[in-house]
């Protein structure tokens, strides 16, 4: 069985770019905690006000339990104003997948 890839694509309000940015950073990991593999979010480079979120789930229920639990809803809830609704999610089935792992640098040359 596949896992599921489900994009949650969000529209900030106006002035509340910045805003949506910091509340989805604080979000994202903890998906984690619900048994999500992997997440990420991106933010438009040409219009700040797009973000998308992603996360994988070995299984469609894990991903609702963390959608309908209460981190996200009182996150939802208490950022209501802040993105345009309807905030309508897709899930994909991942039928491919990849990465590189990067050496680490020294930061301080």
């Amino acid at each position: 069985m596949a896992a599921t890839s489900v994009h949650i694509p969000w529209y900030a309000t106006g002035f509340r770019g910045d805003d949506l940015e910091v509340a989805l950073q604080q979000l994202a990991p903890l998906a984690l905690r619900h048994g999500a593999t992997s997440f990420a979010v991106y933010r438009a480079d040409q219009d700040r006000y797009k973000f998308l979120h992603v996360m994988e789930f070995p299984r469609k229920d894990d991903f609702e339990r963390f959608w309908y639990g209460e981190e996200f809803s009182d996150m939802r809830a208490a950022t209501s104003s802040w993105y345009q609704v309807p905030l309508l999610y897709s899930l994909h089935d991942v039928i491919a997948q990849g990465a590189l792992e990067l050496d680490p640098q020294p930061l301080d040359g």
